[in-house]
């Protein structure tokens, strides 16, 4: 991970750079995650769909776990259980996120030092896959590998809920930046292989003062289609899978609405994110 450099001399003394005293982990929960959106999105649609409210929710990739977090929140018999390989930031979660919950909340998440492939969990009514993390799979069998293992870890009546992106954006190499409270964010489609698929994304952050953090997170991902995400969830099993398109703003159709509905016909956009919703 790459810091900015940058330091100030002030009186014969040295001042730190905003960079340097910025933690990554917590500028990407202020400029990436929305966590109360997403749990809002997939609650409602598991109780429209099942007709009572889920009770368990397993969030694979989870990085700081603010997700699971949110769940067991929401209602006091709510459980989580989060899954990541990465020990370092499963901790930053513990001592940043988990550390704010009640200790009823607390003792109802778990955290998994562990591969999505291999993890096992109780029956899940709701297992998410988000900020296309399931990307790292760059083949059809290892993919249909790891929707094989999602669904294994699902209750009965279970769902998988996944994010996707796309549109001919997509393929480009391009950065894009938006401001957020206090800094800059910086998305960057660094590399693209159109023969593989093979793309390489990575997350920068600029701050008032000049100074930055340069790929302080950086993906090697596959850009999947969604009709390939689509027949590889009914290979591994799953009996529907549906794709949750935004809805266009009243007021203008060039914005998302925010609300998302399930349906066969897209729009050929520039850039677009969708949920996937694949019933076990």
């Amino acid at each position: 991970m790459g810091k900015g450099k940058h330091k100030h001399r002030q009186h014969g003394t040295e001042r730190t750079t905003m960079a340097e005293r910025a933690d990554p982990h917590d500028l990407y929960q202020r400029s990436v995650q929305d966590v109360e959106t997403e749990i809002n999105f997939v609650d409602e649609v598991y109780e429209e769909l099942r007709d009572r409210p889920a009770r368990s929710l397993r969030e694979d990739f989870s990085g700081t776990a603010g997700t699971s977090c949110e769940w067991v929140g929401r209602r006091e018999d709510n459980v989580a259980w989060a899954v990541d390989l990465d020990e370092t930031t499963l901790e930053w979660g513990r001592q940043h996120n988990l550390s704010k919950l009640s200790p009823d909340a607390l003792a109802r998440v778990h955290l998994i030092h562990g591969d999505v492939l291999t993890a096992t969990t109780p029956g899940m009514d709701i297992l998410l896959a988000m900020n296309f993390s399931y990307w790292i799979f760059k083949t059809r069998d290892e993919l249909r590998s790891y929707f094989e293992a999602a669904r294994s870890n699902l209750d009965d009546d279970g769902i998988l809920f996944l994010d996707c992106f796309g549109g001919y954006e997509a393929y480009q190499e391009m950065k894009e930046s938006r401001k957020c409270d206090g800094f800059k964010y910086i998305w960057d489609q660094a590399e693209y292989n159109p023969i593989t698929g093979d793309m390489t994304c990575k997350i920068h952050f600029r701050f008032p003062d000049a100074s930055r953090i340069n790929d302080a997170f950086t993906y090697h991902w596959r850009l999947w289609s969604l009709p390939e995400l689509r027949e590889l969830l009914v290979e591994a099993g799953f009996s529907q899978v549906d794709v949750y398109w935004e809805g266009d703003d009243e007021d203008d159709p060039d914005e998302g609405s925010g609300e998302y509905e399930a349906t066969l016909q897209g729009e050929a956009d520039a850039g677009w994110i969708v949920y996937i919703v694949a019933q076990k």
